[in-house]
């Protein structure tokens, strides 16, 4: 027989045998077995040591057999999970030892790698499948659940599912831009919210069912339930804030409509304080922006229909009143035209009005308007008058000073040492330039009154005489003055002359009666005390002609106006004739003092 195994184990194996074999053949002799016997036992031994070996070969074979298929499925398994997790190693113990190791080596080295890689995979497992989880709630948020993302995410099974570090990457990547993108979506659904609140507030709606209209979740009632970032919430939000800001520009400029007739009627009905109180704080609304309105509240439909209540209160009491105020209007306007000095129109006047107003002939209403038009209109001439009047009060200022002066330089007491004495100097210092500017003056606004005109397209009408005409009246009135002025001197040279011939023929006394016949033309009277004085009036005999200022022609009949000017204009002054009443006096006198012989 052949000895298997290593040497040592061949030769017990033969030692063994060939003693059992000298064994049974002694026995076998003691029996007395043939020869014949003996080999054929020994066939039969053999043949039966054969099957055995067969045997025994064969189920070391099977054996060899599972443990290869165990060595490579678990070689297998360990390809397939080093390729789910992306681990490529090419050092692996199983590529290095494999010529050199049994298959049970074999086998017990790559299991503890297998379960290794398992642990591994199970944890890779739950990465993805938590990052799976969140990635579908997140979507699932901003989709609004109508429908999931299936780009990164499918319904895979494990074994077909990528688990490598690449893969995982991407899932986090991917959850990373869906958590930033979630983010972005809530801050600006915080944002929508917040100024959906804050339009509420102004308008006085209910902040809650506003949002709840959009998305339940929105009014923050419950814990359980997050808050709702899909698009159609977005767009909800969107729509909700462009109707409410809508409305809140249609309310504002209801409320504006409001507060501009509440203020007319104020006006018109000369409210008190007290009465405006309660609607002096929506009244600055008038003034502010919609983005300035943020008082709780403010654009509330009780705030507009307490304004409305109130404006149709005044108007009833208007109503009621409109006689009072058609002639308060009335009085408004012909205050406007005498500061103007503009003729007001007489359709209107207060008796008329009273008359049609009591007859019913005419709506109060529609009268008041006609009024107010007229106010408008007597306004807008105000305003465009304004340069003009501005520059006629100059120029009648200038004629006061004129005046003024002309009273300090008849006052022969104008130099005393008196209180007072130092102001009236200098103030006739400046009235004296302002005098020397009064031609230039008059030539300036005779000039701009022309181009009013011109550009108006109607005359310059002054308490209804036309402006130039005045002007020129008064440059024709001045020159007469100053003419006037230089024949008083002439005069005055004359009668000095004449004076100083008497004198050195009856000595230098004048008598009383050639004293006071010299004496009346200057306009001076003898006080008391022997000074002079001017004469309170300066148009008695003697003074200077009145310059005809527009002040000059206030109170006059405009129909007569022309009239009365041809007869001033016209009228030769008193100086002359003066004259010639002292000449002849004087001529007396001295007719008759020439006749008689002097005395002593």
């Amino acid at each position: 027989m052949l000895a298997i195994g290593t040497p040592n184990i061949g030769v017990h194996t033969n030692t063994t045998c060939n003693a059992l074999l000298r064994e049974l053949q002694q026995i076998w002799n003691d029996i007395g077995e043939t020869a014949a016997d003996q080999d054929r036992m020994l066939l039969e031994l053999e043949r039966e040591c054969l099957e055995v070996y067969r045997r025994k070969v064969d189920e070391a074979a099977n054996a060899k057999a599972r443990l290869h298929q165990s060595v490579a499925a678990k070689e297998a398994e360990f390809a397939t999970l080093m390729a789910a997790l992306g681990e490529l190693n090419i050092h692996s113990p199983i590529q290095t030892d494999k010529r050199s190791k049994s298959l049970k080596e074999k086998l017990a080295s790559v299991a503890p790698l297998v379960e290794d890689l398992k642990l591994k995979r199970e944890e890779r497992v739950k990465q993805f499948a938590d990052i799976n989880a969140q990635i579908e709630k997140i979507s699932g948020e901003i989709s609004g659940y109508s429908h999931l993302d299936n780009v990164a995410i499918g319904s895979l099974t494990l074994g077909e599912q990528d688990l490598s570090l690449r893969k995982l990457t991407e899932f986090q990547t991917h959850l990373r831009t869906l958590q930033k993108e979630k983010s972005d979506r809530l801050h600006k659904v915080l944002e929508y919210v917040n100024e959906v609140h804050s339009l509420c507030g102004v308008l006085g709606l209910d902040f809650g069912q506003t949002v709840s209209e959009v998305h339940p979740s929105l009014r923050g009632t419950s814990l359980e339930q997050s808050t709702n970032i899909s698009n159609s919430t977005l767009e909800g939000l969107e729509k909700t804030i462009l109707k409410l800001k809508t409305e809140r520009k249609a309310r504002i400029q209801k409320l504006k409509d409001i507060v501009s007739s509440l203020s007319e009627l104020w006006n018109l009905m000369d409210s008190s304080r007290e009465e405006k109180n309660n609607f002096l704080r929506i009244a600055a609304v008038l003034g502010a922006s919609e983005s300035e309105i943020t008082e709780q509240g403010f654009l509330s439909m009780e705030i507009i229909e307490q304004a409305s209540a109130e404006v149709e209160r005044l108007t009833k009491l208007k109503a009621s009143r409109m006689k009072e105020l058609v002639m308060k209007k009335r009085s408004e306007l012909e205050e406007i035209c005498r500061i103007t000095h503009i003729e007001p129109d007489t359709s209107t006047s207060v008796e008329k009005s009273t008359a049609m107003i009591d007859s019913g002939l005419v709506d109060p209403s529609e009268l008041l308007a006609n009024i107010e038009a007229e106010v408008v209109k007597a306004k807008e001439e105000a305003l465009s008058r304004k340069e003009i009047m501005d520059r006629i009060d100059r120029w009648l200022a200038a004629c006061e000073e004129e005046n003024w002066l002309e009273e300090y330089n008849l006052d022969h007491n104008r130099y005393n040492a008196g209180r007072g004495a130092h102001i009236n100097l200098k103030r006739a210092e400046r009235a004296r330039v302002t005098v020397t500017k009064i031609p230039a003056m008059v030539d300036n606004l005779i000039n701009r009154t022309l181009a009013w005109e011109d550009e108006k397209k109607t005359l310059f009408l002054y308490d209804g005489v036309r402006l130039v005409s005045i002007l020129e009246d008064y440059k024709l009135s001045r020159q007469q003055k100053e003419e006037e002025k230089r024949r008083y001197k002439d005069q005055k040279k004359l009668q000095d002359l004449l004076l100083t011939e008497k004198e050195s023929i009856y000595g230098s006394k004048p008598s009383p009666r050639k004293s006071n016949s010299f004496r009346k033309p200057n306009g001076y009277r003898a006080n008391g005390n022997g000074s002079m004085t001017p004469t309170p009036r300066r148009n008695s005999v003697g003074a200077t002609p009145e310059l005809m200022t527009p002040r000059s022609y206030s109170g006059r009949q405009h129909n007569g106006y022309f009239k009365e000017m041809r007869r001033l204009s016209t009228a030769p002054l008193n100086f002359v004739a003066i004259s010639k009443e002292d000449t002849m006096s004087y001529a007396s006198v001295c007719g008759s003092e020439l006749g008689s012989p002097p005395h002593g």
